[in-house]
């Protein structure tokens, strides 16, 4: 009888030993982190970006860092609001996962092309505006296809998993049938090995295809209204309130247009 006892006084002790130490671990699977909290404790923020879209956020092959529009602007952004206090790092996201690598404390905000919509603010918190973009279509210079009208039955369209791009197609043009890629990369090679007729998605985004190959264009304007914001967990106002402020500045100041003019050339 008395060994049951220290037994399960062992067990106990044991037990409450180890809820210490999971207390102790890693605060970033606390549902509730203040994020901007963390982000000054640990002198870094984190940034889902993307690392296959030319012009905003592209993996350089010769250096591995990543280059674009959204990367440089996390970069202002955040000496903006911390100075040389925080340095900014980069972790690849695609439209399918940066919801969830938000959600889960991976990163700390999300600036990748992101459209700001009602369904998407169910999940996070999105700052103001940071660039305004609308969807269109790229083609093969010489293509049938010269805007949303001519993608009818027996045709198709190409397009990102995880991205408004295919919802806005579907009901745009019921009757052409949508293909979606993990990433952006994935539908312009199938685009250029003829595995659809268009692909779509924002305007700013097909630029930079354009650029990469010529032989490519956009057609027929855009037909939706794409404003991009940046993400961040739901319940951290204070952060967005300091990203939207930093952005105000940069604005206000020219730095912003800078940036847009480097990378966007329209």
């Amino acid at each position: 009888m008395l060994k049951s006892k220290k037994f399960f006084k062992m067990a106990f002790a044991t037990t409450m030993a180890a809820m210490v130490l999971a207390g102790c671990g890693d605060d970033k699977t606390d549902e509730n982190i203040d994020v901007l909290a963390q982000i000054k404790e640990e002198k870094k923020i984190v940034y889902g970006v993307k690392y296959d879209t030319r012009l905003f956020g592209l993996k350089n092959p010769s250096t591995g860092d990543v280059e674009g529009f959204d990367i440089d602007i996390s970069k202002a952004l955040t000496e903006e609001m911390f100075g040389d206090d925080v340095k900014p790092e980069f972790q690849e996201v695609t439209s399918k996962t940066r919801v969830g690598l938000l959600n889960n404390n991976k990163i700390d905000a999300v600036i990748a092309t992101m459209t700001i919509n009602e369904d998407r603010k169910k999940e996070v918190d999105f700052t103001d505006v940071y660039f305004d973009a609308g969807q269109s279509l790229l083609v093969k210079k010489g293509s049938k296809v010269q805007g949303i009208k001519d993608l009818k039955k027996g045709t198709k369209v190409l397009a990102v998993k995880g991205s408004t791009s295919a919802v806005n197609i579907r009901e745009n043009a019921p009757e052409t049938e949508v293909l979606e890629f993990e990433n952006y990369a994935e539908a312009f090679t199938a685009l250029k090995s003829g595995k659809g007729d268009a692909l779509t998605t924002d305007d700013s985004i097909l630029y930079g295809m354009a650029e990469e190959d010529p032989s490519f264009e956009l057609v027929g304007g855009t037909f939706t209204e794409e404003p991009y914001g940046i993400a961040v967990k739901k319940g951290n106002q204070e952060l967005v309130d300091e990203l939207n402020k930093a952005l105000q500045s940069l604005k206000d100041s020219g730095e912003y247009d800078e940036i847009k003019d480097k990378w966007i050339k329209k």
